[in-house]
């Protein structure tokens, strides 16, 4: 059940992406359609984060220290941009242009999806 709500929330946060950066966007003919898409990329973002990520933080940890935990937004900006090219190969309607509305683009998922989760009740309380 969990993961579902977590799936949801990131679907909300690329929805929210997709409103406010120039260069994301999802098509589709009907909102339903639209819908589908962004929990579609909402799980493949989640993979991606779940088997990608860790590897990148382990063997660039130097990196985070150096920049402060700075380069965390491009490698979350990379992994946007590419979950974006998996939404394509798949024929997912979702796209990314370039990594610069990546990058914005991954910090609107962060900040909303870290917003969302402040409502959403934790399993340990």
């Amino acid at each position: 059940m969990r993961i579902l709500l977590k799936v949801g929330i990131t679907a909300v946060a690329l929805w929210a992406a997709t409103v406010l950066i120039h260069g994301i966007s999802v098509d589709g003919d009907t909102a339903g359609r639209r819908a589908l898409t962004l929990v579609a990329v909402a799980v493949i973002f989640g993979l991606v984060n779940a088997v990608i990520k860790p590897i990148i933080k382990t063997l660039g940890c130097a990196f985070y220290v150096v920049t402060l935990g700075l380069i965390g937004l491009v490698v979350n900006a990379l992994l946007l941009w590419l979950t974006s090219g998996l939404a394509e190969r798949l024929d997912l309607p979702f796209h990314v242009t370039g990594f610069w509305p990546a990058f914005w683009g991954a910090i609107v998922v962060g900040v909303a999806g870290w917003l969302l989760h402040l409502f959403v009740p934790d399993d340990k309380d």
